[in-house]
């Protein structure tokens, strides 16, 4: 008998970058996360397959990321980037040569044929296709693939109910049109969850207060089964930190929701999967095996053997060293060892199953039934981050398949073995720094939000004034602008000060592009004409930002299903 089931979710998205800039920042992005990250995942899944082995990872591809890598400019590009990489690292290993460093010689030779071989992949293994590739996994059992907010917007601060019932609906729609079923489960953006309760907004000037529709009455409405969030959220925990009681609309809102919750007196496990209110089962991440995958610092990338993220030779940016002893002088690394690196990750690998078998024989032991561990990360990390990453999954998969104390299994796979035994009702969340919405509401981005606010509304109205012909179209591409600019990435790039002058040009682009395509479709509505100007604009607008060519703006006009009152989400 097992001691407990493994689940391993993968979350993989990138913010709309196509005709958006190259790099640093921009298409380079996709492209790399590509080459390091999607297709050594599809090679791990592939030899697992000619092993007759089924992980069962739940493996989720954000709508936006899957719109831009079915684009014909992402799979012309992606080939060309691998070319000119593969054409970097011939003269990266003639200069080695001449210089007479063998070792680097031959990196660049490895990273030569890496490149190489990924366009060989692409065109013929994937027929030039991603998420075909994945779709084929799916389709043979291996995985389970699930969506996301079709922009990854952030739910819990969003203006309008309308606005994330349009993420929700046109993230269902287009996961059932490119991988030919209905999602069971969903990555809510940023793991951010809210209630409902009376509302107020945290930005602008509307101090208006009224009733809002809890995040997974829209899942259940579309007939999402399952979503994850974080561990504290479980347990029924308050944020960490106090970050939301310096800045005050974060404040207001926290005591708001706060008198929604009592913390529970029953106790709750991550390890269990619990349902709350309209049915939907809520999983929770492991705190214990996410330290040891994602942190660079006591976790397994941070291996001194491991090829170095932040040391690159110009102008390929190819990266030819290890993290090394002394991690933080990039002038001590020593070269790259990928024999050696090799060989830790089996031993990493064999570490963390025993990791989660004595985690999951603790449970078994205290709750006298077998639990689920949630592994949840995301897929960038694996290849982009922590080069060895793929390698470590495949490794892992590999091992659990053969252990019998273990049972790998997806989302899905749970709900169908073990429906959940109790109800809980959860507070308001994200897996965010602090566990709250501190991350993408603070002194940097609230800014955002006030710009982003008035537009969501428009959006209602506009879906709602019926216009055809000539306004449908320019509704439409107004509504692709939003849906663009309600993506989390942009808060998060400002916090953290990653990307930031690149967030602080793209999201008021967005707005922009929406608020004067709203005009003018309600101009044609209004029987208008446009001038040649205004025409090229509108073709600019489509060029540019072509995402979800097929959209219904009924998803904004009005809401499917009436809001349930306050009342009932009380604790």
């Amino acid at each position: 008998m097992p001691v407990g089931r493994f689940m391993l979710v993968l979350h993989s998205h990138m913010p709309y970058v196509l005709s958006h800039g190259k790099s640093p920042h921009g298409t380079d992005w996709l492209f790399e996360a590509a080459v390091e990250c999607y297709l050594p995942l599809l090679d791990a899944l592939d030899r697992m397959r000619q092993a007759g082995v089924k992980p069962r990872w739940t493996v989720n591809m954000t709508p936006i990321l899957a719109e831009q890598l079915d684009d014909p400019a992402f799979q012309e590009g992606f080939i060309e980037y691998c070319e000119e990489k593969a054409e970097f690292a011939r003269q990266d290993r003639e200069l080695f040569e001449a210089q007479g460093e063998l070792w680097m010689t031959g990196l660049a030779a490895m990273w030569e044929r890496w490149f190489t071989k990924a366009v060989i992949q692409f065109k013929h293994q994937c027929g030039r296709s991603i998420t075909g590739s994945f779709k084929s996994f799916q389709d043979d059992g291996l995985i389970e693939l699930i969506t996301c907010g079709a922009t990854h917007g952030y739910f819990p601060l969003a203006g309008t109910d309308e606005s994330v019932q349009a993420q929700v609906k046109l993230a269902v729609s287009s996961h059932k049109k490119r991988f030919g079923s209905d999602p069971r489960g969903i990555w809510l953006p940023e793991c951010a969850y809210r209630p409902g309760y009376s509302w107020k907004a945290p930005a602008g000037d509307d101090e208006a207060v009224w009733d809002r529709k809890g995040v997974e009455q829209f899942l259940a409405e579309n007939g999402i089964e399952y979503f994850f969030v974080d561990s504290h959220m479980i347990r029924g925990g308050e944020p960490l930190g106090t970050y939301w009681q310096k800045f005050p609309q974060l404040a207001e809102l926290f005591s708001r929701s706060k008198e929604l919750f009592s913390p529970p007196d029953e106790y709750r496990s991550e390890y269990e999967h619990y349902l709350i209110p309209e049915g939907v089962t809520v999983f929770a991440r492991d705190p214990q095996s996410t330290v040891k995958v994602w942190s660079g610092d006591v976790g397994y990338p941070g291996n001194p053997f491991y090829l170095e993220f932040h040391k690159q030779q110009y102008p390929g940016r190819l990266r030819y060293w290890r993290i090394s002893e002394d991690k933080s002088n990039l002038g001590a690394k020593q070269p790259y060892d990928p024999w050696r690196a090799h060989e830790l990750v089996a031993e990493h690998a064999a570490d963390f199953v025993n990791i989660v078998k004595g985690t999951l024989a603790q449970y078994k032991g205290q709750a006298n039934r077998e639990g689920t561990l949630v592994a949840m990360y995301d897929t960038e990390l694996f290849g982009h981050w922590w080069w060895e990453g793929p390698e470590f999954l495949y490794e892992l998969g590999m091992k659990m398949a053969s252990d019998p104390d273990l049972q790998m299994c997806s989302g899905g796979d749970v709900i169908d073995q073990d429906p959940a035994r109790h109800m809980i009702h959860l507070p308001e969340g994200s897996w965010g720094e602090g566990g709250y919405h501190n991350v993408w509401l603070n002194e940097d981005n609230h800014w955002t939000w006030a710009m982003l606010y008035p537009a969501q509304k428009w959006m209602r109205h506009l879906a709602r004034l019926g216009v055809t012909g000539l306004a449908q179209e320019i509704a439409e591409q107004a509504a692709r602008e939003l849906l663009l600019a309600e993506a989390s990435d942009w808060q998060f790039l400002i916090s953290t000060f990653s990307a930031k002058d690149y967030a602080e040009a793209r999201f008021p682009d967005h707005i922009d592009r929406f608020n004067r395509l709203a005009e003018m479709a309600e101009r044609v509505h209004g029987g208008a004409t446009l001038n040649e100007e205004e025409l090229e604009f509108l073709r600019d607008c489509q060029v540019k930002d072509a995402p979800f060519p097929e959209l219904d703006l009924s998803y904004w006009a009005h809401l499917d299903h009436p809001l349930r009152p306050p009342e009932a989400y009380r604790s």
